[in-house]
């Protein structure tokens, strides 16, 4: 079915070739929604016309209006200034409902209708267990792959994990130092909190050295390269990037134990990748690109061996981009990772980095460096750069071991579900098996949604009480409106038809009308990449269901087609909540 602005556009071009005698293209006719404050489903902004018609803004929409009102989609219409109002008419958006009933893929476009996109997000660093950061991160760029699906693009999902340099060696240091052989088996700690553990370890230590070495009159900055522990972290390192075999043998059998954690957690998570990269891998291919730059002049080598290239010209700074005793830098490895993935996926129409807002002037200097290497698809990556996640305590610093950790706060919030659903009292008769999935919808449900409901741009404060509550701007809201529209199906003994024509009241018509704006929210939200979007248009469905639901009978309709037209309008909604909620990795419970 044509969308109606497509209709009105087509209609427009018309009117003003009979009447204005000019052609315009359907693009350049401007229509958007109908402020709420005046009457009208649709608006066309009349000023780009102006100059065609040789008339007043106000004139101008009257002589749309008066010919457009001769259409049968339209039944009345009202000029405010430059703006032309449309009432769209009753019959279309029962057609357009009509129409929508069955199509199981509603608001998505034909799967692989576009380009091959790469969305890269969780990239943990192999040192730590992931925390509260990470879920932000991780929920951001699942959903946004999703929703990049949704809008038809082939997507590939990766993480580039970060399994060398010298986090991982500061851990292992720590490890042979204090660990006394203890493993994830030996002591039945998840994998990567013992790691983690350990990385904790080693900012103690090394802190304690800086402070005896302060006693001794050591400068701060002279001792924290003096640090006795510092000192064997880089030779770890060293021993590493040369390939010494007791070394790779410890570094293995750690990130070994990593993984396993982190598998563990992403399967808590619900989310998944297509491809996994590491930066024991890449970095040697950056590098080999390293080398190549500094051969065609890209890149200079200055006289302790390092190598550096020159960004001022370009408002930038001077970048490291090889250490003066050969090891490599993020930098190396980024521009290993960025190439390597084109080369993998030809068709790769652009990659997408889920990158905290931090590392903005990182990833400004790795764009520009892929172009000075003549890198062709340089302008192809975006950075999505996102806020942090902030506590009412400050900021998070995992050297400290001062971070959320992801493992626990999943589990808490299933726990805090299972609590408050229990209170309601809502659960007789249902299985503990379903209880206990229904707990981790809405705990693991609320967690994601109010990380995602608020701009990826801006920082945010998390509040695990405010995320769960079953009233407001939350998931367990949501999923609560969901199940009444399951409930009302189930009870129902009628079989949804095809709606004939009737008029609508306010409610359903603006129900309807929100429905229809479904495949244009998924639209923005993948243009701009952004969940947000997705999540709050959820919620503003819902709310107006929820005051339609008090308002008006459903099941107890005495009317037959008012009470199909009340089922069906029921039905596609919760269909929509289903198919918006799940791109941002959210299940929907049956029953609550």
């Amino acid at each position: 079915m044509k969308k109606i602005e497509t209709i009105i556009q087509n209609a427009v071009v018309q009117v003003v070739k009979s009447l204005f005698e000019a052609d315009i293209e359907p693009g350049q006719v401007q229509i958007q929604n109908t402020r709420k404050d005046f009457d009208g489903d649709i608006t066309i902004v009349v000023f780009p016309l102006v100059r065609l018609a040789k008339k007043s803004p106000e004139e101008t929409g009257r002589t749309l209006g008066e010919e457009l009102k001769k259409l049968d989609e339209v039944v009345d219409f009202n000029v405010v200034k430059g703006f032309l109002n449309l009432v769209i008419s009753p019959s279309w958006w029962i057609d357009f409902l009509n129409s929508i009933t069955q199509d199981d893929n509603y608001g998505k476009q034909p799967a692989g209708s576009r380009p091959m996109v790469m969305v890269e997000y969780s990239s943990p660093n192999t040192n730590k267990p992931l925390h509260l950061g990470h879920l932000r991160n991780n929920f951001l760029g699942f959903s946004v792959a999703q929703i990049l699906e949704a809008a038809g693009h082939e997507v590939t999902k990766v993480q580039i994990i970060n399994d060398r340099g010298i986090h991982i060696c500061k851990s292992m240091v720590a490890w042979q130092i204090f660990g006394n052989g203890e493993t994830p088996e030996s002591t039945g700690i998840k994998g990567d909190h013992l790691v983690g553990k350990y990385y904790v370890a080693f900012d103690k230590e090394f802190k304690r050295q800086i402070a005896e070495l302060n006693a001794q009159g050591i400068p701060t900055d002279e001792a924290e390269n003096k640090a006795a522990i510092m000192i064997q972290a880089r030779e770890t390192l060293q021993k590493w990037e040369i390939g010494d075999t007791d070394t790779l043998e410890l570094w293995k059998t750690m990130n070994s134990w990593v993984y396993a954690g982190f598998e563990a957690t992403y399967a808590e998570m619900g989310v998944t990748f297509d491809k996994l990269y590491y930066e024991s891998n890449t970095y040697i291919t950056g590098r080999d690109e390293v080398m190549a730059g500094l051969e065609s002049g890209a890149f200079e080598k200055r006289e302790d061996g390092s190598v550096w290239v020159d960004l001022t010209n370009d408002g930038l700074d001077q970048k490291l981009v090889l250490r003066s005793d050969g090891t490599a830098v993020y930098m190396t490895q980024d521009i290993g990772t960025a190439i390597l993935r084109f080369n993998d996926y030809p068709q790769l129409e652009y990659q997408i980095y889920t990158v905290g807002n931090e590392q903005e002037y990182h990833f400004k200097v790795l764009f520009l460096i892929l172009e000075k290497l003549g890198f062709e698809k340089a302008k192809q990556n975006y950075h999505l750069s996102y806020g942090m996640v902030e506590l009412p305590e400050g900021k998070m610093k995992s050297r400290e071991g001062t971070v959320v950790d992801a493992d626990e706060l999943l589990n808490e919030m299933s726990k805090t579900a299972e609590e408050i659903t229990t209170e309601l009292g809502k659960l007789d008769g249902i299985e503990e098996a379903e209880k206990q999935l229904l707990y981790k919808q809405l705990g693991h449900g609320a967690l994601k949604y109010f990380l995602l409901k608020v701009d990826p741009r801006k920082s945010m404060m998390f509040d695990p009480k405010e995320s769960i509550d079953f009233n407001g701007n939350t998931a367990p809201y949501i999923q609560f409106n969901f199940v009444r529209t399951r409930s009302l199906l189930r009870r129902s003994t009628d079989e949804l038809t095809a709606i004939p024509n009737m008029e609508l009241n306010e409610s359903e018509q603006n129900l309807i009308q929100s429905i229809y704006q479904f495949p244009s929210i998924i639209e923005e939200a993948a243009k701009d990449y952004n969940p947000a979007l997705v999540a709050n248009y959820c919620y503003d469905l819902v709310r107006s269901y929820s005051s339609f639901y008090q308002a008006n009978p459903v099941l107890k309709e005495e009317n037959a087609d008012k009470r199909n037209l009340r089922l069906t309008i029921s039905k596609k909604l919760g269909d929509v909540l289903e198919t918006g909620m799940g791109m941002l990795g959210i299940a929907m419970p049956q029953r609550m």
